[in-house]
């Protein structure tokens, strides 16, 4: 498996590149469409970790900038229905991150942005994601989505929120916003601050 490639970019095309290691062999790595955008000029140094797809007819490397991307990767691959090419078409749009917010939101339909992916496909990719994603860190993917810092807070205050009798959905957005207004409130301060905003109309 050829995990880690260092060397010198020597050419780009399409979605590939072409690496050159110091010992002189050239590879020809496809590349998720944000780490092509920010490629170094031609003869700078580029090193990517990589996964090697293996078919009856050919082998694929595919290149990323960085180890949890790969492993993002590996994950998709291992989606029955999700071939080298499908995969790398879904991180050419969703980061890691991105995708831990997909799963954290249960927005099934966002997959359906990957070209040739449709709802069915979309439906079962997302399944398999739930079950195969670092879903603990789904909530931190969710803050740094929404502006919401990571952590009990925005929770806790859900939790205050319906022992008091309100619907924590609806009161979610209302939340979401004053932490990302004062990022520094405890859960003290916010639960405040919302029952305030309650009190005002302000959901």
């Amino acid at each position: 498996m050829i995990a880690y490639l260092e060397g010198r970019l020597a050419e780009i095309w399409g979605n590939a590149c072409l690496i050159v290691t110091e010992g002189g062999v050239g590879y020809e790595v496809a590349l998720p469409a944000h780490t092509l955008a920010s490629l170094p000029g031609r003869g700078e140094p580029l090193a990517l970790y990589t996964s090697l797809a293996v078919r009856e007819d050919a082998l694929e490397l595919f290149g990323f900038a960085t180890f949890e991307e790969r492993q993002t990767f590996e994950v998709l691959v291992s989606i029955s229905k999700v071939g080298a090419r499908t995969a790398l078409g879904i991180l050419s749009i969703f980061r890691p991150d991105d995708l831990r917010r997909v799963v954290f939101e249960d927005d099934v339909l966002a997959l359906t942005r990957v070209s040739g992916i449709g709802k069915k496909t979309a439906e079962h990719v997302f399944l398999e994601l739930k079950y195969k994603l670092k879903v603990e860190d789904a909530p931190q993917a969710a803050a740094l989505t929404t502006g919401v810092r990571p952590g009990s807070v925005f929770r806790d205050v859900l939790d205050g929120l319906g022992n008091l009798g309100y619907e924590p959905d609806e009161c979610a957005p209302l939340v979401k916003k004053l932490l990302h207004e004062e990022p520094d409130l405890d859960v003290t301060g916010a639960l405040r601050a919302t029952l305030k905003a309650l009190a005002k109309g302000k959901v």
